[in-house]
């Protein structure tokens, strides 16, 4: 099968530039401020942990945003929605708070999530990523993060694509915002990696 290069690159130009617009278009809101005070109680000043959580697609985005979290100072775990609800819901503990994404803000296992949280531990606090603001789960969350709800860049309209761009975004300006506000230093970071290139790079410049 031969491949188009001429067509390629403009569909490559293409998706770039709608990617790039819907980052820039993502509501910037006072509810950025409220969901980075409820990270930086709950973790910070009670001890808890951020919990976070998706289904698919956006459970993959979920575990790299909680890895990253961790990364920087700021405890974080993923739990899977599903596994949740077969013992591992157990990992919840009263002071930690939820971060949960959803596109739809309908998924079902998600929505459930919160029932089950809730039951355990009374009403933890939520922050949703997603982009459906008139969703159940929006209507259940502490605070909602709209990622603007453009469309999929992919050619049917139905796999996260654009979707999880925005949803990565979103959680690098809570991640980066919550470090800014510990004060999170390249010391505390080299602690935190001992291995590979970012490790050896922390250690050598908090070392100057």
């Amino acid at each position: 099968m031969s491949v188009d290069t001429s067509e390629i690159k403009a569909s490559m130009k293409a998706i770039l530039e709608a990617e790039s617009r819907a980052v820039a278009a993502i509501p910037v809101s006072d509810a950025y401020a409220y969901a980075i005070a409820l990270i930086v109680e709950r973790v910070h000043r009670r001890g808890g942990k951020l919990v976070c959580s998706g289904m698919g697609k956006a459970g993959q985005i979920a575990m790299n945003i909680a890895t990253t979290f961790s990364s920087t100072g700021t405890p974080a775990v993923y739990l899977h929605p599903s596994e949740a609800q077969h013992g591992d819901l157990g990992i919840l503990r009263p002071d930690d708070l939820l971060l949960l994404i959803s596109n739809s803000g309908k998924t079902t296992e998600i929505v459930q999530l919160i029932e089950l949280a809730n039951g355990l531990h009374g009403s933890l606090p939520v922050i949703v990523i997603t982009g459906n603001t008139a969703s159940p789960l929006a209507a259940l969350a502490d605070v909602v993060l709209h990622t603007g709800g453009a469309p999929e860049v992919c050619p049917l309209g139905l796999t996260p694509t654009t979707s999880t761009t925005m949803m990565t975004v979103i959680g690098d300006v809570l991640v980066v915002n919550t470090m800014r506000i510990i004060g999170f230093t390249r010391e505390q970071y080299a602690r935190r990696h001992h291995g590979g290139y970012l490790g050896a790079a922390a250690r050598n410049s908090s070392e100057k």
